[in-house]
């Protein structure tokens, strides 16, 4: 009995140094891709709304659409 649990032990060992080596190989991939998505989100704040683009948008329906409706809203009295 005592060598099924000095096997055991081995397996026991054996197993928790593969899972110590998958989470780091894991822990590597998963930080090389939150690096890219990370450099990516950077990319896009700069590039791609930076520059005070903001300024050039027109809205087409800026005016048409009053928060208060003087027709709708009309006192009577």
């Amino acid at each position: 009995m005592t060598s099924f649990f000095l096997f055991l032990s081995k397996v026991f060992k054996w197993s928790f140094g593969f899972f110590e080596s998958f989470g780091n190989v894991l822990n590597w991939i998963l930080f090389a891709v939150c690096c890219v998505m990370f450099t990516y989100w950077c990319y896009v704040l700069v590039a791609t709304l930076g520059g005070d683009k903001d300024k050039d948008y027109y809205s087409p329906t800026e005016g048409k659409n009053p928060y208060y409706d003087p027709t709708i809203y009309k006192k009577e009295g």
